[in-house]
């Protein structure tokens, strides 16, 4: 068994090109396809040492597949290959009038089951959080390729800000159907 993989970047692994896209069907195929090969049940009767390679490289594929699959967590890794770290906040300030506009997101979530028809309102609220999450992944390549990396670390802030924003509305569309049922 090759231990080449521990030291590749996972997009390497996945043998894909460093990217704010992904081709999300080519990443599970290929996912799957190192899966069989490195799954620890095929070195079942293996040395140790291969059977604890085989679950480490198995971890690092689900870490790598999960990182990639995400396109905020994707963003991040492509800093982290920069050396930017997403976890080290020193910096805490962030553009006003983009906070405002968080505030009052999170306002007309909080309100939404006082509207006539919520899932029609979370609809357009999730398909606006897509295509400001779409501008923003934009916004980064260009700072990324720039390598204007404090920018491109502003803009994966904000797409933190807006992921959260769509997991709340999920959360609240699935709340609501299943009061429906």
């Amino acid at each position: 068994m090759s231990d080449s993989i521990l030291t590749q970047n996972y997009f390497e692994i996945f043998s894909l090109a460093i990217s704010t896209e992904v081709d999300i069907k080519q990443l599970q195929q290929t996912n799957r396809e190192l899966q069989q090969q490195y799954h620890p049940d095929k070195f079942a009767s293996a040395s140790d040492v291969d059977k604890r390679r085989a679950m480490q490289i198995t971890s690092l594929l689900n870490q790598a597949f999960n990182t990639l699959k995400e396109p905020v967590l994707r963003l991040q890794y492509m800093l982290s290959l920069k050396g930017v770290d997403m976890n080290a906040e020193t910096d805490t300030s962030m553009d006003g009038a983009f906070l405002m506009e968080q505030m009052e997101l999170r306002e007309a979530i909080a309100d939404v089951r006082q509207k006539t028809d919520p899932l029609a309102v979370l609809d357009d609220m999730s398909r606006q959080l897509k295509k400001r999450l779409a501008s923003l992944v934009e916004e980064f390549k260009q700072y990324y390729q720039q390598d204007e990396l404090e920018k491109s670390r502003e803009v994966v802030r904000k797409c933190q800000f807006i992921n959260k924003a769509q997991k709340e509305v999920s959360e609240i569309t699935e709340q609501l159907e299943d009061e429906l049922i």
